[in-house]
């Protein structure tokens, strides 16, 4: 019984080779499809640390138009709390705050210059998303927390989401800006027309010329830009929070050695302000008896830096350059701000009610 079961395979099978061998199809009405190579796993092989090492900078995803995240000062220099992230990263691995090159590009240029590796890092208040975590690259570390608001002409009257109900709202193409709108009017019943433009300046002159009732955006960005209007008093942010928005620094996928020294200089800048090492104490406090400190400023132990090809003082390079996360943060927009005020909330430390909150380094 077993032999006469198995003839009928073994046939079959000789068959199949005497067609291939005579140049034959699988079967005599359809070609056989060429099925792709799948395409090789990233191998963490140090690739973006390495060409970083050689071309002597930092290429950095940012922009040059946001008022206090990245933008250009009267000088010219690029400037931003984004900004002086990708600094801190270039202190670290190369020893200059100034070996970077910020490569302005639109929302809509921020997953293809991660996906194609174009950039070293993306620090260009990016979403953290799970489809981008996927698509895009790896993100790093929270660094600001925000959400997405409206904003209005005082003037309007609109104080409410069932006061724009058939409102005309100007907002940028391919962000989560865009989808959240969609997804918020169509939650509450509303019905509204999209004004869409590709670039961020567009969309904000097109309000301020009044080609849109409404402008939408990260409460921040809305912040920020509010302040370049020629009469900033007439326009009102609404109390109103529709997402979640957490802004991260991002690179592209298949260097795991980069990818983790990026997510460590973070990490130094909020542990420094949680410790209290500034750019003005940094030399003072290498001397303290803490062994934190001490282990973070590269006088005791090994946080990692040998592992990741890094010398002893790199976090201490990133934090006496451009300081630790709250004096970033206040640099554009405390109190003393050079850009505008806008208070901390959500982006206070842990041990001050916030959100900001890092692995030990050790």
């Amino acid at each position: 019984m077993r032999q006469k079961a198995l003839l009928p395979l073994v046939v079959l099978t000789i068959f199949a080779l005497l067609v291939t061998a005579c140049g034959g199809a699988a079967t005599p009405t359809e070609e056989v499809e060429e099925v792709e190579e799948p395409m090789p796993a990233p191998s963490g092989s140090g690739e973006i640390f390495n060409r970083v090492i050689e071309r002597g900078k930092v290429v950095c995803g940012g922009r040059t138009d946001l008022l206090g995240f990245g933008y250009l000062d009267e000088a010219g220099r690029n400037i931003g709390f984004d900004i002086d992230l990708c600094r801190a990263v270039a202190a670290a691995v190369l020893g200059d705050a100034e070996a970077i090159e910020v490569f302005a590009i639109t929302a809509a240029d921020r997953g293809p210059v991660l996906q194609t590796a174009e950039v070293d890092m993306l620090s260009r208040n990016v979403t953290w998303t799970s489809s981008r975590d996927a698509q895009w690259g790896n993100f790093t570390v929270i660094m600001f927390y925000d959400g997405q608001g409206y904003m209005v002409r005082r003037e309007s009257g609109i104080e409410t989401q069932e006061d724009m109900d058939g409102a005309s709202v100007c907002v940028t193409s391919g962000t989560t800006t865009e989808k959240n709108l969609a997804d918020d009017f169509r939650n509450h019943g509303l019905e509204f027309e999209a004004v869409i433009f590709e670039d961020t300046a567009s969309v904000y002159n097109a309000y301020e010329e009044g080609r849109c009732d409404v402008t939408t955006s990260d409460k921040s960005q809305l912040a920020a830009v509010r302040e370049g209007f020629e009469n900033p008093d007439d326009h009102a942010i609404l109390g109103i929070t529709i997402s979640k928005e957490p802004l991260t620094p991002a690179v592209p996928h298949g260097d795991d050695q980069w990818f983790d020294i990026v997510k460590i200089v973070m990490y130094a800048l909020i542990n420094a302000e949680e410790m209290g090492i500034t750019m003005a104490n940094i030399d003072e406090m290498k001397e303290s008896g803490d062994v934190g400190v001490r282990r973070l400023l590269g006088e005791e132990g090994d946080w990692g830096y040998t592992d990741l090809g890094l010398d002893s003082e790199a976090l201490y390079r990133a934090i006496k350059a451009v300081g630790n996360y709250g004096e970033i943060y206040d640099r554009y927009m405390g109190p003393l701000g050079i850009a505008f005020t806008l208070p901390r909330d959500l982006n206070n430390l842990w041990s001050n009610r916030g959100l900001i909150y890092a692995p030990p380094v050790k």
